[in-house]
């Protein structure tokens, strides 16, 4: 598969914090124009978050979608907010209405508080359990030729039969995670696996665990997704200059900031992902050729939240870092979105391209 580039759709302009998804603010001419940047800067995909605070996620990846061309709305989706029959027909008429560009990504949840909000009160391995049985769900109406009945732990209908369906059959789904239930879920069902931009080695060793619950499963590997959010400037010495402004108006953002609150208000995270992150940073503030963790610190890892810093050929080649260890999906969006968003289809993806190309051109000729 090909390397290809994500972002996050972003819903005003005020929202560049680590949890800027969840803001509540929605300002459609921004989203319009941020989504077009997207489209016209080579992003092949775009995340579209979800929070229970925030703008109906669903909603939003329709505007994304009709406002662009080319890129390919990842749909943040929370099994349990809604049944997956008509999860699935929802899908199936977005996917149409995009003209096949969407996926779905499925997230089970980290924050107990946060599911509690919107009723929910299974647990986390529950939530993993209800995820695996959600995605079988939907797979199963889009490729059914006739009516679905189902009886499973978490759900049981009889007789759905659903009119639409995807362009090509099946919305590719997304898992992510980094404890053993998302590894679980992630290698039995996911097309596509996600992980926050962790060093090299532990992101190797998370892709080994994912890839062995596929092999054992008898399922393709998924493609892996990793999330970073870059902070670039004309030279490695400014970008660092620049890295510790926006950690100073990070600092300040997060002591404040409302969306946060469901990672603040029990101390450390209860999700691994966030701890993992932490316990990172313990070991170091810059790790391999620029990652720098503090940002996950001053966030308390709500999030993605770990930045790659240098210059665009710095950070050009620590994403091909990850491209070498099996990363085929690159997420990269910053701490000021759009104007992040403009500089790395300028100065960044171009990079990446180039010597991805020149590879491949190489990789021929012998």
């Amino acid at each position: 598969m090909p390397v290809e580039f994500i972002s996050a759709v972003h819903t005003d302009a005020g929202a560049n914090g680590p949890a800027a998804s969840a803001r509540t603010g929605f300002d459609p001419d921004y989203v319009r124009r941020y989504a077009r940047a997207l489209d016209d800067g080579g992003f092949d995909h775009t995340l579209v978050a979800y929070h229970s605070a925030s703008p109906d996620a669903l909603q939003l990846a329709q505007f994304v979608a009709t406002h662009t061309e080319r890129i390919r709305p990842v749909l943040a989706h929370r099994p349990g907010v809604i049944f997956p029959t008509h999860a699935a027909r929802a899908f199936a008429t977005l996917d149409r209405i995009s003209n096949g560009r969407l996926s779905v990504h499925i997230i089970s949840g980290g924050s107990d508080e946060e599911q509690h909000r919107e009723g929910d009160y299974l647990n986390k391995t529950e939530r993993y359990e209800r995820s695996d049985e959600y995605i079988q769900i939907l797979r199963k109406v889009w490729t059914a030729d006739g009516p679905v009945s189902h009886e499973g732990k978490h759900y049981k209908f009889e007789g759905f039969h659903s009119d639409v369906r995807p362009v090509n059959g099946l919305v590719p789904i997304s898992v992510g995670g980094s404890s053993q239930d998302a590894y679980r879920v992630g290698g039995q069902q996911g097309d596509i696996f996600g992980l926050w931009g962790e060093p090299l080695k532990e992101t190797a060793e998370q892709i080994a665990a994912v890839n062995a619950v596929a092999d054992a499963a008898g399922r393709p590997h998924p493609r892996i997704w990793v999330s970073f959010r870059p902070i670039i400037a004309p030279t490695d010495e400014l970008a660092w200059e620049k890295a510790h402004r926006t950690l100073g108006v990070l600092k300040e953002q997060t002591s404040g900031t409302e969306s946060l609150r469901h990672y603040k208000t029990a101390g450390r995270p209860a999700n691994v992902g966030s701890q993992r992150l932490l316990d990172i940073a313990e070991r170091g503030e810059v790790q391999d050729r620029c990652l720098w963790t503090a940002p996950a610190v001053a966030t308390n890892a709500a999030g993605a939240s770990t930045a790659l810093v240098g210059s665009p050929e710095t950070v050009a080649q620590a994403l091909l870092d990850y491209v070498d260890i099996g990363c085929d999906l690159l997420s990269i969006r910053g701490y000021d979105p759009l104007n992040d968003a403009i500089d790395y289809a300028r100065y960044v993806l171009p990079l990446v391209r180039q010597e991805l190309a020149h590879r491949a051109a190489t990789s021929q000729a012998a």
